[in-house]
């Protein structure tokens, strides 16, 4: 614990967290403070993600990278299943699938970009395991067809109306979680000497913690992270007009970028200390874990807390934009090494999105 306490007298930024009780006793006490709430929520996410990042790269000290890319990007979208399965109870499907699609384009696009751009510009050229980065980008475009063929077959093609579109969805969910777990198995134990980290020569600045408070760590913060964003997005709209951003803007963008908080900053810090595997595996992790696993997830729990059953098919510009963001990230991370432009290009890429729904957003589904 002395480890610990060093580090949050030693970093100022991690004196944010007196913002966490805040921003909770503030939603219990006025929760119509919508903008209030909005600033405090955002405040109180920012160091929460400084420490579950200190911690994750103390895990993955044990670990290595590979796995713990893999712990990051698991904890880390807890926080939008929570969010998720949240907003289905209360009936938000368009809400559920906006965000669905938000991150994983964010995670592909932005987390990856931002963490080519930053190592770049310290390290003249990075090395990372292009095998991993080819089976995440394999498998998250396998999600991305498995999303796009039910968004692209109408239902009056099979004569049964939404009937088609919900028996698709349910066997394709079950199938991906399948794939998904496959997956695991094979970069976790059948052929893991593939999926090594590349050889890298940078030297951490802080002496590691013990694994056991790592974990707790992890465990304590992932909790904090998921009540806190539970929070941001119940005052995210009520913010949102008053700036005058776009309801798409809002779920494709902001609640991407703010919920993936605590991945990115993992990912960043990791790029930055040219641990470009951990910071790969985050991005391509996490984008992966939301298209196998979270969505199929959220098809199956509509069957038993949503008032309806959620399925698969999404708008057409939601599709086209997670289709491009797998094709942009499977193709810049096919060599294993990047430079500081590679990753402009792919922030290009996802501003040049983000810009799109912010001057014209896609219509509902």
């Amino acid at each position: 614990m002395n480890a610990v306490w060093g580090v949050l007298r030693g970093n100022p930024l991690l004196w944010l967290l007196v913002f966490v009780p805040i921003v909770l006793v503030v939603e219990h006490v006025t929760p119509e403070a919508g903008t209030a709430l909005f600033v405090l929520s955002v405040l109180a996410i920012v160091p929460l993600a400084a420490l579950l990042s200190l911690a994750t790269e103390a895990v993955a000290a044990k670990t290595g990278d590979t796995v713990g890319g893999l712990l990051n990007a698991t904890l880390g979208n807890l926080t939008e299943l929570v969010i998720a399965l949240t907003a289905l109870q209360a009936g938000q499907i368009v809400l559920v699938k906006a965000s669905i699609a938000g991150v994983i384009v964010a995670n592909a696009l932005f987390m990856l970009g931002m963490s080519f751009l930053l190592g770049g510009l310290k390290h003249h050229a990075q090395e990372y395991n292009a095998a991993t980065a080819r089976l995440q980008a394999g498998q998250l475009f396998l999600a991305t067809i498995a999303m796009m063929v039910p968004s692209v077959v109408p239902d009056a093609a099979a004569g049964r109306g939404p009937e088609f579109t919900q028996q698709l969805s349910l066997g394709l969910a079950l199938l991906l979680i399948a794939i998904y777990v496959l997956g695991l198995v094979f970069s976790l134990k059948t052929h893991r000497e593939f999926f090594g980290s590349a050889a890298r020569h940078g030297d951490d600045d802080h002496e590691p913690w013990p694994i056991g408070v790592a974990l707790a760590t992890l465990a304590a913060v992932t909790v904090l992270v998921a009540l806190v964003s539970h929070v941001f997005v119940s005052s995210v709209q009520v913010a949102a007009e008053g700036l005058g951003m776009s309801a798409a803007f809002v779920g494709f963008v902001v609640v991407a970028l703010v919920g993936g908080a605590a991945e990115m900053a993992s990912a960043f810090s990791g790029a930055r200390k040219n641990r470009l595997d951990l910071s790969v595996g985050i991005a391509l992790g996490s984008a992966t874990q939301i298209a196998l696993f979270v969505a199929p997830v959220l098809v199956l729990a509509s069957y038993v807390i949503g008032p309806a059953p959620m399925t698969l098919a999404f708008w057409p510009g939601a599709v086209a934009m997670m289709l491009f963001a797998t094709l942009t990230a499977a193709m810049v991370c096919n060599t294993g090494r990047s430079a500081w432009f590679l990753g402009v290009l792919v922030l290009g890429v996802y501003v040049t999105f983000a810009m799109t729904l912010y001057l014209l957003p896609p219509a509902a589904r």
